[in-house]
């Protein structure tokens, strides 16, 4: 089963792509984490990303989906695998089409968790002190909604046409959210 992860910044999609992954022992693909690692690793390409990630703007296409296809490529991606973060744009969604036809692969699902804005803001301020990412701050966090507003939420739009979508609500704990995305991915 291959399933992507639509939401908001702070929507809550790495939080259930985890819980996703145990349960049906499918891998999950953080193109955040991906980037926050050649980050941390002082790579050419984490501080080239770095850049982009401390204002909220999008990491170029073209490096984003080099580290998408290469990551789907691995073994480990052959039984199943889950895009948190990716694609976020319509073009991203067109190359990753590509991608999976090059590899004989098709989504099954796309989950759009759904979680009003004035949530968003705190949850990303409250993630901030726990985890001191430096990527949300106030401005950033603003940025990145904006962002996602004018960039991501035309994917819902594409997805939906393919019939793809399953719409989750966002608000609630972690267990009846993972219920409800339980309910539609079966």
């Amino acid at each position: 089963m291959n399933i992507i992860f639509l939401g908001a910044p702070g929507a809550g999609k790495g939080t259930q792509a985890q819980i996703v992954e145990k349960k049906y022992s499918i891998v999950q693909i953080s193109t955040g984490d991906i980037l926050r690692s050649t980050v941390k690793e002082g790579t050419p390409l984490g501080l080239e990303a770095k850049g982009f990630m401390d204002k909220g703007a999008l990491v170029p296409d073209d490096v984003v989906i080099g580290l998408i296809k290469a990551r789907i490529a691995m073994e480990d991606c052959r039984n199943g695998f889950i895009l948190d973060g990716f694609p976020r744009t319509t073009d991203q969604a067109f190359a990753l089409d590509k991608i999976l036809a090059e590899n004989s692969m098709s989504i099954d699902h796309v989950v759009n968790i759904n979680v009003p804005q004035n949530e968003l803001v705190q949850r990303l301020l409250k993630r901030a002190e726990i985890e001191g990412r430096s990527d949300d701050n106030l401005e950033s966090i603003k940025n990145r909604l904006v962002i996602f507003e004018e960039k991501t939420k035309p994917l819902i739009d594409y997805y939906n046409k393919n019939g793809k979508l399953r719409n989750i609500n966002g608000l609630g704990s972690v267990d009846e959210i993972a219920g409800a995305i339980g309910q539609v991915i079966r």
